[in-house]
C-alpha cells in the first residue's frame, strides 16, 4: 500500500521555494503598480510609504506574515525599491550569534532595509539584540568576559527592518510588538492568478490565452509562486507537444499529465484522502499514521498537504486525528457513507432551529 503513494519530494504544487525557481526573481513585479492581488495591503503600504517619503524619514519596521508563496519577499524589494535606497537580504536560522546580526546592522547606510525570512526562526540571544536595534538604532556588545568584560554601545543608521514569517503565532510578544506596519497577506482569488500568469508569460515569452492563464490559475492553490511554477512546466508541454501556445486545451492536457486536477490536488493529496478512506473509513486517524502509510514526513503532510485540504473543506482536524468529509468523497467519486448524511441532516436541522 505504501508503493501506491509514495511520490516525489519535489512538488509543482508547494508553496516553498525549489531549485527551479531561481528564474522567479525575474518574474518579480518592482512597483506596487505592478504588484498583482493584495488590495488592502497594498492600498495601506501605500499610504505609509507616501507619509514616510513626505516627511523624511525611513519606513517604520513592517511584519508581513501570511502561507509561503504570496509575495512577502516581493513586497520587502518593493518597499526598497519605492523608498529609493538599498535592501540586504537574510533568513532567521542564517543569523547564529549576535555578532552575525551586529555585522549586518553595522554595514547599513542610512535608511536601507534589512529584510530578514522566517523571522520567527531567530534565537532568543539574537532577539535580545535586535530589541535596542529597532527601538533606539544602537547596539549593545559586550567584549571581553568576567570582571574585566564592558558594554560598549554603537549607534547605528537609521534603517527599516522588514521581517517575514510564516508563523506569526511563533514570534514572541515583544519582538512582535516592536513592528510599526503589521501585514497579513490573503491566498490569492483565481482572477488574480490569472493576472499573474499572463503577466508572467508575456515576460516569459510565451503566448497564452485568458482560458489557458484561467485553467492553470484554478489549480495554482491560490498562491502565486505555485502559478508561476505551473506556468514554466505547461510551457514545455505546450513546446514539445504543441505550438507553444497556452490555451485551454493545452493547459488541461499538461496539467492531467502532471497529474494535477481541476482543483490543484497532485497525487499526494489525492493519495492521502484515499488512505484516510479506503484504510480508515473516514477517520479518525493520526497524523503519524497517515505519514507511515504515504511513505511522507509528517511535517510535509502538516504544513503543506492538510492546509489546502481543510481549506477546500475535504479534512477536518479533530481531537482523535484527522477526518474526511462529504466534499473528499464526492471529489474522489466515492459512495458517501450513510453517518455523514445523517450528520449534515442533523447540522442542518439544528441550524433551523437556531434560526427560528
Amino acid at each position: 500500500m505504501k508503493d501506491d503513494y509514495t511520490v516525489d519530494s519535489t512538488r509543482l504544487v508547494a508553496p516553498d521555494l525549489a531549485p527551479a525557481d531561481a528564474e522567479e526573481n525575474n518574474l518579480r513585479p518592482k512597483t506596487l503598480a505592478e504588484y498583482i492581488g493584495q488590495e488592502k495591503a497594498k492600498a495601506n503600504l501605500q499610504i505609509y510609504l507616501k507619509a514616510a517619503q513626505l516627511r523624511g524619514e525611513p519606513m517604520d519596521h513592517i511584519l508581513l506574515y501570511g502561507p509561503p508563496g504570496l509575495g512577502k519577499t516581493t513586497l520587502a524589494g518593493i518597499v526598497a525599491q519605492e523608498m529609493g535606497v538599498q535592501i540586504r537580504i537574510t533568513s532567521g536560522p542564517a543569523i547564529e550569534k549576535a555578532g552575525d546580526l551586529a555585522a549586518l546592522l553595522t554595514n547599513l547606510q542610512e535608511g536601507d532595509i534589512l529584510f530578514i525570512d522566517e523571522i520567527h526562526r531567530l534565537s532568543r540571544q539574537v532577539e535580545e539584540v535586535l530589541y535596542p536595534a529597532l527601538e533606539d538604532y544602537a547596539l549593545d556588545i559586550m567584549i571581553g568576559k568576567g570582571p574585566s568584560a564592558q558594554s560598549i554601545r554603537i549607534n547605528l543608521p537609521r534603517f527599516t527592518l522588514v521581517g517575514a514569517t510564516t508563523r506569526a503565532g511563533q514570534l514572541t510578544g515583544p519582538l512582535r510588538d516592536r513592528f510599526g506596519v503589521l501585514l497579513k497577506l490573503e491566498t490569492y482569488s483565481p482572477e488574480e492568478l490569472a493576472r499573474i500568469i499572463t503577466r508572467s508569460a508575456g515576460i516569459l515569452g510565451v503566448p497564452t490565452t485568458p482560458e489557458g492563464a484561467l485553467e492553470m490559475a484554478r489549480c495554482s492553490r491560490g498562491t502565486p509562486r505555485v502559478a508561476n511554477r505551473l506556468l514554466k512546466r505547461v510551457r514545455d508541454f505546450a513546446t514539445v507537444k504543441g505550438d507553444g501556445t497556452i490555451d485551454e486545451k493545452a493547459a488541461k492536457g499538461a496539467l492531467k499529465q502532471m497529474e494535477i486536477d481541476e482543483l490543484g490536488l497532485d497525487e499526494l493529496d489525492r493519495g492521502l484522502l484515499r488512505a484516510v478512506i479506503e484504510l480508515y473509513g473516514g477517520g479518525p486517524v493520526g497524523l503519524d499514521t497517515l505519514a507511515a502509510v504515504l511513505g511522507e514526513e509528517s511535517v510535509t503532510l502538516e504544513d503543506v498537504c492538510e492546509p489546502y485540504l481543510m481549506q477546500m473543506g475535504f479534512l477536518t482536524r479533530t481531537p482523535r486525528g484527522r477526518c474526511v468529509t462529504r466534499l473528499a468523497y464526492e471529489h474522489l467519486h466515492r459512495a458517501v457513507p450513510r453517518h455523514l448524511m445523517a450528520e449534515e441532516e442533523e447540522g442542518a436541522q439544528s441550524e433551523q432551529q437556531r434560526m427560528f
